[in-house]
Formats: C-alpha cells, sequence, structure tokens
C-alpha cells in the first residue's frame, strides 16, 4: 500500500509505503513527487538506512532537504506505515 503524507508548498508530494520486512529488517519506502511540463520530478528513499533508490529532476540541494525532512520524519512515518497512514478525523455533524 502506498499512503498520503504532506504535500509541500512547491507542489512535491510525500507518500510512504506500509512496512516492508526485508532480510529481518523494517523498511518504508518514501517517496517525493513533483508535477513538471514533461512529467515528475522524482526521488524514492528506503528507510532505515536512508538509501535513494531513485532520483530524477530533483537538485543536490533539494535532496539534502529532503534527507534532512527524513531524518526529522522517520518516526513518524514509520508510526504511520504501521497503522495504515495518517488516520483523519471524521467530521462531526451537527
Amino acid at each position: 500500500m502506498i499512503y498520503p503524507y504532506m504535500i509541500l508548498a512547491d507542489g512535491t508530494e510525500i507518500v510512504h509505503t506500509h512496512i516492508i520486512e526485508r532480510n529481518n529488517i523494517r523498511e518504508v519506502e518514501v517517496h517525493f513527487e513533483r508535477p513538471t511540463e514533461n512529467g515528475f520530478d522524482t526521488a524514492r528513499c528506503v528507510l532505515p538506512d536512508y538509501r535513494w533508490i531513485k532520483r530524477e529532476g530533483f537538485s543536490p540541494k533539494e535532496m539534502k532537504k529532503f534527507e534532512l525532512f527524513l531524518k526529522s520524519n522517520a518516526h513518524l512515518l514509520y508510526k504511520y506505515a504501521e497503522n495504515g497512514g495518517i488516520q483523519f478525523a471524521e467530521p462531526v455533524s451537527s
């Protein structure tokens, strides 16, 4: 499963997978995508080792920001990956 996480001001959408067990390691893949005139800029990182498995269109400066973002959000990404994504509150009817 892929779950939405957030959309940044520049339109970059961040989504993540459920927990993926590989070699007794609990991994989460985090995807960054931003629409362009010709398609999408895209980057994918595997947690917990912060291994980039795909990168197209994002600058080195943007990639550095994404890495800092991941380091400060990894605990939440794991939490949401375990629980089926961010659970939004149901609207209250009056």
